[in-house]
């Protein structure tokens, strides 16, 4: 066998985890816009369709995921620590079931989406994935790390600013609400929310770890 045949056999399929990671934040992204469209339709017919359209993205991330994790079993060498792809990988997973989630709860408890707290909280979910992706994205590159860092602190930033909507949400929602039913529709609705931006302070954190190791 010769030097480049060996060399080949340790080389780390590098592009498969970065196509992967690029595949699934392309798949958030979408995800983050069809959310506000889903909470912009007036009509519940419309939004259920929308819903299923959330539903394959969610459920393609799924699959994606898996075929991430797959990956990192079976290859011997990785680009970053199995750990930190790892805890990418699950946290990306969590924003797509946050999302995903918040809007199938909307729909089964056929909630008004014009709510005030839904939709000041749902723009900043976008935002955050919007950064959330650039910030993987750039994952194949490591130079350009305080590039990269000004996208972290901006989803530190919209995950504080979601946590304040989800406090005002809540306290504004105990002090008009008296059916005990409907608070706890929206309150599950305003956590599954602010879960998902949550997800992407996780992320944060990932990548903050990765740019200590390696950049």
């Amino acid at each position: 066998m010769t030097a480049n045949s060996i060399l080949k056999i340790f080389t780390p399929q590098r592009t498969i985890f970065f196509d992967l990671f690029d595949q699934i934040c392309e798949n958030l992204t979408s995800m983050g816009g069809l959310f506000l469209t889903y909470l912009a339709e007036p009509e519940f017919a419309q939004r259920a369709q929308v819903l299923g359209q959330l539903k394959k993205f969610e459920h393609d991330n799924d699959q994606l995921t898996h075929t991430l994790f797959t990956q990192l079993s079976i290859n011997f060498i990785t680009p970053f620590d199995r750990e930190d792809i790892h805890s990418l990988g699950g946290a990306l997973d969590d924003i797509a079931d946050f999302i995903y989630g918040s809007a199938k709860k909307i729909n089964f408890y056929a909630i008004d989406p014009m709510d005030e707290g839904i939709q000041r909280m749902a723009p900043l979910i976008n935002e955050c994935v919007g950064h959330v992706r650039l910030a993987v994205l750039a994952l194949r590159k490591l130079k350009n790390g305080q590039k990269v860092r000004e996208h972290l602190i901006r989803i530190n930033d919209i995950e504080n600013d979601a946590d304040d909507i989800f406090d005002w949400s809540i306290s504004h929602l105990f002090a008009t609400q008296d059916n005990v039913k409907e608070l706890i529709k929206m309150r599950e609705v305003y956590e599954a929310m602010e879960r998902a931006t949550d997800s992407c302070e996780e992320v944060s954190r990932v990548i903050e770890s990765i740019l200590i190791k390696y950049a």
